[in-house]
């Protein structure tokens, strides 16, 4: 078979150079990207009092289930997000242990701002600043 004009121009030496900066592109390695599935303790601390829990992390399916059960549409096609409902179903996801025993509905609504306030730091932010999209942005398809 006839040798190309690009082919030929090509010393054997520069076609091994070429072949060794492609071979250097790095592998895509999905595991980077997974959560971790052991629990993690964390120390906790109010009113000089410090309290241990153990948390897993929330894969970004969940977090979205969580976010989606928490919007809810109006006949206009608006939509309210429940804060409250968000983090009070991150918190009986995500706590696995504590002092108080399992993370129920009932238990959340019995706590007061203090405690309930401390628990929310554990939660993800439900939108960060860069899902938060202008109508500009929007027009121009990102």
């Amino acid at each position: 078979m006839p040798q190309s004009k690009v082919s030929a121009a090509i010393q054997p030496d520069e076609q091994d150079e070429i072949e060794e900066v492609e071979d250097t592109q790095p592998i895509f390695n999905v595991d980077k990207y997974r959560i971790s599935s052991s629990p993690e303790k964390r120390t906790l601390t109010i009113d000089g009092t410090s309290f241990d829990v153990t948390i897993k992390p929330l894969s970004w399916s969940m977090r979205n289930q969580i976010l989606s059960r928490s919007l809810k549409w109006d006949n206009s096609g608006n939509t309210n997000f429940d804060g409250d409902a968000y983090v009070r179903e991150c918190l009986k996801e995500m706590l696995i242990d504590a002092p108080w025993g399992r993370t129920t509905e009932t238990f959340l609504v019995s706590i007061d701002s203090r405690l309930g306030g401390l628990l929310e730091t554990l939660v993800p932010k439900a939108f960060d600043e860069d899902d938060a999209l202008d109508v500009e942005q929007v027009k121009k398809g990102r």
